[in-house]
C-alpha cells in the first residue's frame, strides 16, 4: 500500500539514488580489492595509484561534454548509453591480465560514469521543486557514501567467494538491472509521465515542462567563466574525497597490519559518517533558504563550515596511532567535507537553469581532476617516504583554500539574467 502513495516525482528521485550508490561502488570496489590485484599483477604503490586513478582521465573530459549531451539529448537516452557502458566496464575488470588492461577497463568506467552527475542534475532540474534542490543533491550524494560504505565489506566478502575478479563481473550485472529500470520507468519531460498528477506538476518548475525537442545552445564561454570560482572550489573539496576513496583501505591494510575484513570494516566505518554529512549539508542549505531566502547563507555559508570544519578534524592523525583515534578522526572529517555536497551541487541548478547540466559538468571538472592528481600523489608519496600519513596534509591545504575561495562564488547571481550575446 506504501508503494501507491509514492510520487512519480519520489520514484524518480529514488532511481536517481540507486543510480549514485551503484555507481560509486563500481568505482571504488578496486580500492578494496587493491591488496589482491597487487599481489596477482606484481604492482608498485606507484602503479597501483595510476590504476585508481585511470578511471578519472575520461571522467574529467567527459564532465563538461556529458553534461552538454545531457542538456541538449535528455538525461533518459544519456544515462541509458552511460549506464550500459559503465556496467560493461565493471564486467571488463574482472577480465583484466594485466596492468594494461586493467587500465584500459578503468578508462572505460570513466568513460561510461564521466556524465552520469551532470545528466542526474539535469534530470533534477526538472523533477525537483527549487526549495528541495539542496535535500535531493544531499540524499542522492548521501546514497553515494552509503556505496563508499557497504563497498569494502561487499567485496571483502566476493572476494573470498568468487576471488576479485568475479566480484567485478558481480557488481556489473547489477548495474545493467538499474539500465533497463531507467530507461523504462523515466521521461525528461515530466509532463509526459503517465503516472505524474497535476498537483506534482504544480510544485515543480515551469509546470514540468522539459520538451526533449528543446536543444539550447550553451553560451561556453560566459558559462565557463561564471562557474570556475565554483569549479576551484569544488576541486578542493575533490582531493580530499578521492584520497578517501582510493586509499583509505590500503592504509588500514598497510600502516596498521589489517587483513582485507578488518581494513574493509574500519573504511566502511568512515564512509558511513559521509552518508550523515550528505544528509545534513542538503537539509541545512534548504531550511537556510526557507528561513532566509539568502542564497549566499544557504550555499556559500555551509560550504565554508564544512571546509574549515574538516579541516580541524583531521588535525589529530598527525599527532597520534591509536587506532580509535585515527578512525574518529576520519570519520569526524569526512562527514564535515560532506556537509559541503547538497549545498554545492545546487548551485549549479541556482545559477544555470537550462543549462544545469552543463554548468555542473564544468564544476564536476574540479572535482574529476582532483581525480587524478590526488590517488597519484598518494601513492608516489608513500613510495617516496614510506609515509602513510604525510599524504593527508595536501587535504589540510586545500580544505582551507577550499573554505577562502567559497567566498567567490555567488550563487544569487542567475546566469540567465545576462543578455544572451550572438
Amino acid at each position: 500500500m506504501r508503494l501507491k502513495r509514492l510520487t512519480s516525482s519520489g520514484i524518480v528521485l529514488g532511481l536517481l539514488c540507486l543510480m549514485y550508490l551503484i555507481t560509486y561502488v563500481d568505482r571504488v570496489n578496486v580500492a578494496t580489492a587493491a591488496s589482491e590485484i597487487r599481489r596477482e599483477l606484481s604492482l608498485s604503490n606507484t602503479q597501483l595509484g595510476l590504476i585508481l586513478s585511470g578511471f578519472a582521465y575520461p571522467y574529467l573530459l567527459f564532465q563538461v561534454f556529458g553534461g552538454w549531451v545531457g542538456d541538449r539529448f535528455g538525461p533518459r537516452r544519456t544515462l541509458f548509453v552511460c549506464g550500459l557502458i559503465w556496467a560493461a566496464a565493471t564486467i571488463l575488470t574482472g577480465l583484466a591480465g594485466g596492468l594494461l588492461t586493467l587500465f584500459l577497463a578503468r578508462i572505460l568506467l570513466g568513460v561510461g560514469e564521466g556524465a552520469t552527475f551532470p545528466v542526474a542534475t539535469r534530470a533534477m532540474q526538472s523533477w525537483t521543486p527549487a526549495g528541495r534542490r539542496g535535500f535531493a543533491q544531499g540524499i542522492t550524494h548521501a546514497f553515494a557514501r552509503f556505496g563508499n560504505a557497504i563497498t569494502p565489506p561487499i567485496v571483502a566478502a566476493l572476494v573470498v567467494l568468487v576471488t576479485w575478479r568475479g566480484s567485478f563481473v558481480i557488481l556489473g550485472c547489477f548495474s545493467l538491472v538499474w539500465v533497463v529500470v531507467w530507461v523504462w520507468y523515466f521521461r525528461d519531460n515530466p509532463a509526459e509521465h503517465k503516472g505524474i498528477t497535476s498537483a506534482e506538476l504544480d510544485r515543480l518548475p515551469g509546470r514540468g515542462v522539459a520538451p526533449t525537442t528543446v536543444r539550447p545552445k550553451v553560451p561556453w564561454k560566459r558559462l565557463t567563466l561564471r562557474m570556475l570560482p565554483v569549479t576551484v572550489v569544488y576541486f578542493c573539496y575533490g582531493w580530499t574525497l578521492w584520497l578517501y576513496l582510493s586509499w583509505l583501505p590500503s592504509f588500514f591494510l598497510q600502516e596498521y597490519q589489517l587483513n582485507i575484513s578488518r581494513s574493509a570494516l574500519f573504511s566502511s566505518a568512515v564512509f558511513f559518517a559521509g552518508v550523515g554529512g550528505d544528509l545534513l549539508g542538503g537539509t541545512i542549505s534548504d531550511a537556510v533558504l526557507r528561513r532566509t531566502g539568502d542564497l549566499l547563507k544557504a550555499r556559500r555559508n555551509v560550504v565554508v563550515a564544512g571546509f574549515i570544519g574538516s579541516f580541524f578534524c583531521l588535525l589529530p592523525i598527525f599527532a597520534t596511532r591509536d587506532l580509535t583515534v585515527i578512525v574518529l578522526s576520519l570519520g569526524a572529517a569526512f562527514f564535515l567535507a560532506e556537509i559541503v555536497i547538497g549545498p554545492m551541487w545546487s548551485i549549479p541548478m541556482d545559477i544555470a537553469g537550462k543549462y544545469a547540466g552543463t554548468a555542473s559538468g564544468l564544476m564536476n571538472t574540479g572535482s574529476a581532476l582532483a581525480a587524478i592528481l590526488s590517488p597519484l600523489a598518494f601513492g608516489f608519496v608513500v613510495d617516496l617516504t614510506g609515509n602513510w600519513h604525510l599524504p593527508f596534509a595536501g587535504s589540510l591545504a586545500l580544505l582551507l583554500v577550499g573554505a577562502l575561495l567559497a567566498f567567490t562564488m555567488h550563487p544569487e547571481r542567475a546566469f540567465e539574467d545576462v543578455p544572451q550575446v550572438g
